[in-house]
């Protein structure tokens, strides 16, 4: 490993930098593959090989490595006890790491891995200084990676969330023996399991369903969710008023979906005596609403909502969801999602124009004449027609009675 090594790497498109890397480092230290666990916002953790690596099992090597310089020893990837070398790199906070997958436990001599812990460190370096430059095309692809990757976390917590807590119904139900128990379990682990593992398909396979198949699925985590409870589900199922054959995207819909069940949760475990739970689901114009109603004591609050990520579900899409308890008689949970996109903010029309001009349109919109506007200003009469002229100009208008229109309609008619 030499300089021509490091430049080599660096020079390489950012796709490419951990295989360059890797092969960099192969003949000193031979291994089958590599991972790193860095500082990289869009996507901290990357491999390259064939072993099965977690960010987790990196993540679980950080107590016993130095602040910088290299580790060797066995340690546990994916299940299983392999040999490792990990190279430890300060330039970033917290120190960036490269784990090698050796391919056999002879020691690393210290005089191979101090050059090698030198070159992490050049490319550790390389990439912060990317990171840190903050290219308007490196902040669009790292925010929405980070908005793709919040999505994914959301989604996966949700559906771990709901089998846990079927599972933990379940277990927890002392009228139910031993037998039946384990029964139900299995099936209910069983069915996790499969629905887990058939959602990527889904995911690649539909972009867009009926509103009716979605709730039909959503009914259908619910019975899971609630078998272990005493609780009594009851299911508003939508017809063709309700717009059950209408098309929708698959994202507004399993939003819904998922934001549903965190308020069945959150009614089930943020209250008490809860026995039945009414889900309603309909598209209302362009907008899918979906409402989740309890008989239970009435105190649900938004609370319990945000703690379950709700907003943050909501927001990118533009929807929302409102909390109206009623102590004493439940509460009801209405979410509304826009099935299109959210629309953009309209512009301030009223940005063109400078200050003057806006004390100018100020007055115009009150009324006051040329003569009057002049004299308030202390400027001349002849000036504020200028201005005049100016702001018809800058805000497309054809006449004094149009912008005036605008000033108050965009709050300048003061």
């Amino acid at each position: 490993m030499d300089l021509l090594a490091a430049v080599d790497v660096i020079r390489a498109p950012l796709s490419e930098t951990l295989s360059r890397l890797s092969a960099a480092i192969a003949g000193a230290i031979p291994h089958r593959a590599v991972a790193e666990l860095s500082n990289c916002s869009f996507a901290p953790f990357k491999l390259r090989g064939e072993a099965p690596v977690t960010i987790t099992d990196i993540a679980a090597l950080r107590p016993q490595l130095p602040d910088r310089g290299a580790w060797q020893g066995r340690a546990a990837m994916a299940g299983a006890d392999v040999p490792v070398v990990v190279l430890v790199s300060d330039v970033s906070a917290p120190s960036a790491l490269l784990v090698l997958l050796r391919t056999d436990d002879t020691p690393v001599a210290d005089e191979v891995l101090a050059p090698a812990v030198a070159l992490w460190d050049v490319v550790t370096a390389h990439m912060e200084g990317l990171r840190n430059e903050a290219v308007p095309a490196t902040l669009a692809v790292s925010r929405a990676a980070a908005a793709a990757r919040a999505v994914a976390i959301s989604d996966l917590g949700d559906a771990y969330g709901a089998s846990l807590t079927a599972l933990l119904g379940v277990l927890r139900d002392h009228g139910v023996d031993d037998a039946a128990a384990r029964s139900r379990s299995v099936d209910l682990a069983v069915t996790a399991l499969v629905e887990l593992r058939s959602r990527a398909d889904l995911d690649r396979a539909q972009t867009e369903e009926r509103a009716g198949e979605a709730f039909e699925r959503l009914a259908e985590s619910l019975r899971r969710v609630l078998r272990g409870r005493d609780v009594r589900l009851d299911l508003g199922t939508p017809g063709a008023e309700e717009g059950a054959d209408r098309i929708v995207p698959t994202e507004i819909s399993a939003t819904a979906a998922a934001v549903v069940r965190s308020a069945v949760h959150a009614m089930l475990d943020d209250q008490g005596g809860v026995g039945r739970v009414h889900i309603g689901w309909k598209i209302v114009g362009a907008v899918l609403r979906a409402t989740v109603r309890d008989d239970g004591p009435g105190t649900l609050s938004c609370g319990s909502l945000d703690r379950r990520r709700v907003p943050e579900r909501l927001g990118p899409l533009g929807g929302k969801a409102e909390v109206d308890a009623v102590p004493g008689w439940g509460a009801t949970v209405t979410i509304e999602v826009p099935l299109g996109p959210p629309e953009s903010p309209r512009e301030d029309p009223l940005t063109v124009l400078g200050p003057r001009e806006l004390e100018v349109l100020g007055r115009l919109a009150r009324g006051r004449r040329n003569r009057d506007i002049a004299g308030e200003l202390h400027i001349s009469e002849s000036t504020v027609k200028f201005h005049v002229a100016k702001i018809l100009e800058k805000l497309g208008v054809g006449s004094r009675g149009e912008a005036a229109a605008l000033a108050h309609e965009w709050g300048a008619a003061r």
